[in-house]
């Protein structure tokens, strides 16, 4: 049967590369503050949900992980590789 979960048994792969991505940046921003500018970005998030993100709790859609990259900074790609 398939599973839609990652070698590590987690729902994502990029949720450690983009806590990665959101402690290497600048500001480093919290995680509420990351939630914050993903929400002026268009994206409905909160803490939570990034932290449930980041901890491979949650799985992301598409559509998120485009706007978090553009927030980040950083291309999609750079989110999924292993």
């Amino acid at each position: 049967m398939y599973k839609n979960k990652a070698k590590d048994g987690k729902n994502n792969i990029s949720g450690r590369k983009i806590k990665a991505f959101r402690e290497a940046m600048a500001t480093k921003p919290s995680q509420k503050e990351l939630a914050d500018l993903l929400q002026i970005a268009g994206l409905d998030v909160d803490k939570n949900a990034i932290q449930r993100i980041e901890s491979g709790q949650r799985f992301v859609t598409d559509i998120e992980l485009r706007v978090i990259a553009k927030v980040l900074n950083v291309s999609y790609e750079d989110l999924l590789d292993e």
